[in-house]
């Protein structure tokens, strides 16, 4: 792929991989980091720290930190209703409705769904030509507390559906600004909009420093616990508004530790007869008993159970040794999140001994990733395992039912799909209810959890002699941000307009 204009490639990334880019990873093992990137790892392999320096310097030297504040003027791009609504194709048609509708609510509920405008504007920023494996989405909501394999709380990235190898600069700007656009949403002033940005932006520089300096495993092993972050608030509350910070973190602890897939059971199912099923709340959660007529739902049926049996050849033999203890009992069709409103979701539930021992799967459908149209396609054959492959490389523990397949439906057509336990101990921030210390605290933390996700896939030491030890890049990212969510305002009027206008059916309120 040819070199985009004011980007340096210094790491051998760009273009085809070794060998045969089209090749297939067996089903049972996942993509290692060179398979899942479809090119070499972003790391610069076999240099030593000095020369991987150099290049960081060298990429500076090319492309201005300064540079960074740059965005293409509105001539000749593409209308983003347009955009989103190529997306709307293949997903399912009564749904999209409720996207459209969620999108439309504010401003920053906009901005979590258009991740495809926004990734069409970055293709025209420059680029350091340092390249890791990017979350694609990193706006806000898409980092929480879950649990881990071992039952800690754990925060991280959460959402991987756009994953790919690419610019690691766009997923740093794509917080930035969902940070600018929240600030915005809650009225804060600019000066402490700004704060919260440039602070995300300055712990994303110092932890990038931090993990150059550590041996290659003590990265990898790197994670923020949700113990620790309540202990770094606490330490560093000095007023009443970081008290109410504390007070909101241990709320969310709270609260992250009471939603295990127990809970998503008792919020999800009821028994009917003595036996536990899905409880039918349309268009959120409906059964395959209500949502299809018999014949079509019985094709559905046979799929999903062949789509499960699938899936578990991806999982390791212990995990799949386990799956095999449960047995499906139900499933029903959810609407989940703003963006992927529309793509098929469906949840599986399962269960060991008896009621008291269940477990909800939930397979999500699989998209080529947004990121797609403006970068090298992935190589590997399933968007459902690209999704996995990408959501191991970046976060410190993954689910242990995290698996994939692929699926035909009731159409005839084939789709991917990954799958994973549902509410394992998932926690948000609620930005509805944020003061302005709040959003500082967790924009320090997001930027922590992006530049951990970026340094276990790129070289964190390249990319740190790029970003030197000023602030120079934080202030121009700061400015692009700010210029982006003027954008994001203009576009989120003209979808207002759209569903006023009847160019884009929408429900709202659901």
């Amino acid at each position: 792929m040819a070199e985009r204009p004011g980007t340096l490639d210094l790491t051998g990334t760009s273009g085809s991989s070794p060998g045969d880019p089209a090749r297939s990873v067996p089903r049972g093992r996942t993509a290692g980091p060179d398979e899942a990137a479809g090119s070499p790892a972003g790391r610069s392999k076999h240099l030593s720290p000095a020369e991987r320096s150099a290049l960081g310097r060298a990429a500076r030297r090319a492309v201005p930190r300064a540079a960074h504040s740059q965005l293409n003027d509105e001539s000749g791009r593409p209308d983003p209703v347009d955009l989103l609504q190529s997306q709307g194709e293949p997903r399912e048609p009564d749904l999209i409705p409720i996207r459209h509708g969620r999108m439309a609510g504010s401003a920053f509920a906009f901005y979590r769904g258009a991740a495809l405008p926004m990734a069409a504007d970055l293709a025209g920023t420059p680029t350091s030509g340092l390249r890791t494996q990017i979350c694609g989405d990193a706006h806000l909501l898409n980092f929480g507390i879950y649990a881990s394999p071992d039952r800690r709380l754990v925060f991280d990235l959460n959402d991987f559906d756009e994953t790919l190898p690419g610019p690691w600069e766009w997923d740093v700007k794509r917080l930035a600004t969902s940070i600018e656009v929240a600030g915005r949403d809650r009225n804060f002033s600019r000066k402490e909009r700004s704060a919260a940005v440039l602070a995300a932006l300055a712990r994303y520089r110092t932890a990038m420093r931090e993990f150059a300096g550590m041996t290659t495993l003590a990265v990898w092993y790197s994670r923020l616990e949700a113990d620790e972050i309540l202990r770094q608030l606490q330490s560093g509350a000095r007023s009443s508004k970081d008290a109410h910070v504390v007070r909101t973190g241990k709320q969310v602890v709270t609260k992250a530790a009471t939603r295990s897939n127990l809970q998503a059971v008792s919020a999800l199912t009821h028994e009917v007869d003595g036996r536990l099923q899905f409880t039918s709340n349309p268009p959120i959660v409906e059964r395959l008993t209500d949502l299809l007529p018999s014949d079509q739902r019985h094709r559905l049926e046979n799929g999903l159970t062949e789509l499960l049996q699938g899936y578990a050849d991806t999982l390791s033999p212990d995990r799949r040794g386990l799956l095999a203890a449960f047995e499906v009992v139900d499933m029903a069709r959810k609407v989940v999140g703003v963006g992927s409103v529309g793509t098929r979701c469906w949840i599986l539930l399962l269960l060991g001994r008896g009621s008291d021992d269940p477990l909800i799967l939930q397979a999500k459908e699989a998209e080529a990733s947004v990121l797609e149209r403006f970068l090298e396609p992935s190589t590997v054959p399933n968007h459902g395992e690209r999704v996995v492959a990408g959501q191991r490389l970046m976060q410190a523990t993954s689910d242990i039912f995290l698996g994939w397949d692929r699926l035909t439906g009731i159409d005839g057509r084939l789709r991917d799909f990954y799958l994973r336990q549902l509410r394992d101990g998932k926690g948000s921030m609620d930005i509805t209810r944020m003061v302005p210390a709040g959003l500082k605290a967790y924009a320090e933390l997001c930027g922590w959890t992006l530049a951990r996700g970026h340094a276990r896939s790129g070289d964190p030491i390249a990319i740190t002699a790029y970003l030197g030890s000023s602030d120079a890049f934080d202030v121009a990212v700061a400015t692009f941000a700010d210029r982006y969510a003027d954008r994001n305002e203009r576009d989120h009027a003209g979808f207002v307009r759209a569903i006023s206008k009847g160019r884009l059916p929408a429900v709202t309120g659901v």
